[in-house]
């Protein structure tokens, strides 16, 4: 027997009472059924499996959960219906930077990484920021002038 894991996961208090060693993804999506977190890789490169843990952008398939003790967790599905979230994905859509989404939740926690802590972000910064994320359909100049649109719209709701 395990002992038991106390984390936040998008505000909710999160009790894990399995193996430590779990990859945090998997305990996302398998046991709080997260869906909006990917898995592309399994080793921390694509960026599919973008997640904030404790105010950084992280990848959650390397991370045990066993490492989230005391963690604040957010997600794609914590972000996507708050002002700041639908600012990101309407820019996104509006920008046409979605094409299969399997990359997009990824992006857009990195776009939402980046604007907490750049609201005015240079076309340099938002391609470093989105440096960890693989996108294999849209192109990332699109993304890009997405991520630069959301910064433009957003104004006060950044700072």
């Amino acid at each position: 027997m395990y002992k038991e894991i106390e984390f936040r996961v998008n505000g909710n208090k999160v009790l894990y009472s399995g193996n430590p060693l779990r990859r945090l993804v998997d305990v996302l999506r398998e046991e709080l059924g997260l869906i909006g977190v990917k898995e592309g890789c399994g080793e921390g490169e694509c960026g599919a499996c973008s997640i904030i843990k404790d105010g950084k952008l992280v990848t959650s398939c390397i991370i045990p959960v066993g490492a989230c003790i005391g963690s604040e967790i957010l997600t794609i599905e914590g972000i996507r219906d708050t002002e700041k979230g639908k600012c990101i994905v309407d820019a996104f859509r509006d920008g046409g930077a979605v094409q299969c989404g399997f990359c997009i939740p990824g992006m857009v926690m990195a776009a939402y990484a980046l604007l907490q802590s750049n609201p005015t972000p240079t076309e340099h910064d938002v391609r470093v920021a989105i440096s960890g994320n693989i996108c294999r359909c849209t192109g990332y100049d699109l993304i890009v002038e997405s991520i630069m649109l959301a910064a433009s719209r957003g104004g006060e709701l950044w700072q």
